[in-house]
């Protein structure tokens, strides 16, 4: 039984036994006063009778008169002259039933006054004594409402008390349940504090439990931060900070290779001339000061750009992979311009050759380096701050025009011309945990199914991802109504800024409530970094469907996320950028190995995206990953 419980049962049996001894004393007090004042009444009649029947000097008949009179006249139960011999002279009884008391209430409640008597004479000479007893029914109807009066008064305070007593209780449990939803927020890995009751014993309670929540805090903020570190190590150059030639080019992979990548960008390589001539004129110091130069002059575009990121390939090699197409050439002359300025302060021998290349979608990780190294290798014959493009390059945009891509975009959801691919992802022990349901929309009647990557930046640009991503959700309700199979649909940061965009997720959920809950929803980790209000929302208003809420590609910026523990997040996938290569690098295992430790510790599941072979996805398990996706899973399940 719970204490609350306990406590009500304790008010409420005290309340009823306050009651009940109330109303007892208070009825045996007034039936103690009546029976007194009934048995005054008897004894005051019977001396006034007695003396009236003195007054007749012996006369039987004027006596009998009188005694018929006074019974006739007055509220007696019985009258009775017994002569000075003890013979009864006269008798008159009557019952007196009480008129509104009922009967079983006379019965538990009896009143018996002693009868009154006094001595009759004739002067000096007895002639007897007369016995009157008064009637109780009057006494017991008094009692009886003198009874209801104090019951009502009575239970007027009990409803009083038991009010008084729920608000008593009402505040005691407030701070109780507050500290009951505390420790349910720490089990589903959010840390939140309560303010504290003014019960003393409470607040000791209350305190204890704050104390706690932010110990735990400042351990996880602890643990993040040496996750951080991890990071850092595992995928960053230490002398400029920039990811190192292995992060790089597994991002520039996942670019190419991501159903949500972008279809078009671009990709320069920056190269140090003559490092190695330069370490021996200037030294190991000066030389390094001249690479943190041109690294921070690339580091704004990573900074500044949404999807630009920098590398740092070898020790006189950099690279800069822009998310869009057309400004690969652009970009490379600024640099080469802002370099230009810089270096030769530094070092008359100072320079830089750079090349340029237009990325498409289609291009394999060999062709795009190779041409990129040719491009740099024609800048790097031309000597100092020259710039080469490599290839081509094609913008499907610029072809085609960005209001028929808008259009085309329209029509496919409005026509339904879109379905949703599957992938799996599986634990260890190769069960299914959900399919990964990708949209792909036909753009062209009777055309091919484009990925998103085709016309996703489109459809940002155009405001259209409210209507693509509600498309997507609706589709994958359709499926796993069909086949009983979770699924999982991403969603683009850009449609939780739409005020509406809950509250049309919200409904198609439910609609279909018994399916909702195989519904997983996942957003891109930037979104929990530039939008983590608007995330949590989210989850507060979808989470009663039953879905499930977690972020996608990772890894890079899990440590930038402001309260990651009260997100309210089920899981988290680590991008392939991350987890790529993880079987032969030790560095990137610790770091994976911690960051699923950390991940854990806040009851949050997780996942990796883009395994491609044996190794990585076996040292993925050892380092306690729950449950793994990508091309090598998609073969071998």
């Amino acid at each position: 039984m719970s204490l609350i419980r306990q406590i009500w049962l304790l008010l409420l049996g005290t309340v009823l036994l306050a009651f009940a001894g109330s109303v007892t004393v208070a009825v045996e007090s007034a039936r103690g006063y009546l029976q007194t004042q009934l048995g005054v009444k008897n004894a005051d009649n019977a001396t006034a009778l007695a003396l009236a029947l003195s007054q007749q000097h012996g006369d039987k008949e004027l006596m009998n008169l009188l005694l018929a009179a006074q019974f006739d006249s007055g509220y007696y139960s019985r009258i009775r002259f017994v002569a000075s011999d003890g013979s009864v002279a006269f008798q008159r009884e009557a019952s007196g039933a009480p008129r509104e008391a009922p009967g079983w209430f006379a019965r538990l409640v009896p009143i018996s006054a002693p009868q009154g008597v006094a001595q009759v004479s004739d002067g000096w000479r007895a002639l007897g004594r007369v016995e009157l007893i008064s009637q109780s029914g009057y006494a017991h109807d008094e009692l009886w409402r003198s009874s209801l009066w104090s019951a009502l008064a009575l239970g007027l305070v009990g409803l009083l008390a038991g009010g008084a007593g729920t608000l008593m209780i009402r505040r005691i449990r407030r701070p109780l349940d507050s500290v009951v939803d505390q420790a349910q927020a720490l089990v589903r890995g959010e840390f939140t504090t309560v303010p504290e009751p003014g019960v003393p014993e409470l607040r000791r309670v209350t305190q204890a439990m704050n104390t706690m929540v932010g110990r735990l805090r400042i351990t996880f903020q602890a643990q993040a931060e040496q996750l951080e570190g991890l990071r850092q190590q595992a995928n960053c150059d230490r002398l400029t900070g920039l990811s190192n030639r292995a992060h790089f080019l597994g991002q520039l992979a996942v670019m190419l290779q991501r159903e949500d990548g972008a279809t078009e960008g671009g990709l320069v390589l920056l190269r140090v001339l003559d490092l190695a001539g330069l370490n021996r004129a200037l030294g190991h110091a000066e030389t390094d000061r001249m690479i943190t130069t041109v690294a921070q002059a690339l580091r704004p575009y990573g900074d500044r750009v949404k999807g630009c990121f920098i590398g740092r390939l070898n020790g006189s090699d950099f690279a800069l992979c822009l998310p869009v197409a057309g400004m690969a050439r652009e970009t490379a002359q600024a640099l080469a311009d802002a370099l230009s300025l810089v270096l030769p302060n530094l070092s008359a021998e100072a320079g830089v050759s750079v090349g340029a290349l237009e990325l498409r979608r289609e291009m394999t990780m060999a062709q795009v380096m190779s041409e990129a190294d040719a491009a740099l290798a024609r800048a790097e014959s031309r000597g100092p701050f020259a710039v080469e493009l490599g290839g081509e390059g094609s913008v499907a945009v610029a072809m085609l025009g960005e209001g028929a891509w808008r259009q085309r975009i329209r029509d496919a959801i409005g026509q339904q011309r879109a379905h949703l691919v599957s992938f799996p992802l599986v634990n260890v022990r190769r069960d299914l945990i959900h399919l990964e349901c990708p949209l792909r929309l036909q753009l062209e009647p009777n055309g091919v199914y484009e990925p998103a990557a085709r016309w996703l930046p489109l459809a940002i640009r155009s405001r259209l991802t409210v209507d693509i991503d509600e498309c997507a959700l609706a589709l994958a309700l359709r499926d796993a109504a069909r086949d009983g199979k979770p699924r999982c649909v991403n969603l683009s940061p850009s449609s939780l800024a739409d005020s509406g965009f809950s509250a049309r997720l919200r409904a198609l959920l439910w609609n279909a409530p018994q399916v909702a809950r195989l519904i997983w929803l996942e957003v891109a980790e930037n979104a929990a970094v530039e939008h983590f209000g608007l995330l949590q929302e989210l989850g507060r208003q979808l989470r009663p469907t039953g879905i499930r809420l977690g972020l996608e590609h990772a890894g890079e910026r899990l440590g930038k996320i402001p309260r990651l523990f009260e997100a309210g997040l089920d899981y988290v996938k680590l991008d392939a950028a991350i987890v790529q290569g993880v079987g032969s690098d030790e560095n990137r295992a610790a770091f994976v190995r911690g960051t699923v430790t950390l991940l854990h510790g806040l009851s949050l599941q997780v996942y990796a995206e883009g395994v491609s072979n044996a190794a990585d996805a076996q040292r993925l398990w050892d380092c306690g990953i729950d449950g793994a996706t990508g091309p090598w899973i998609s073969e071998n399940s």
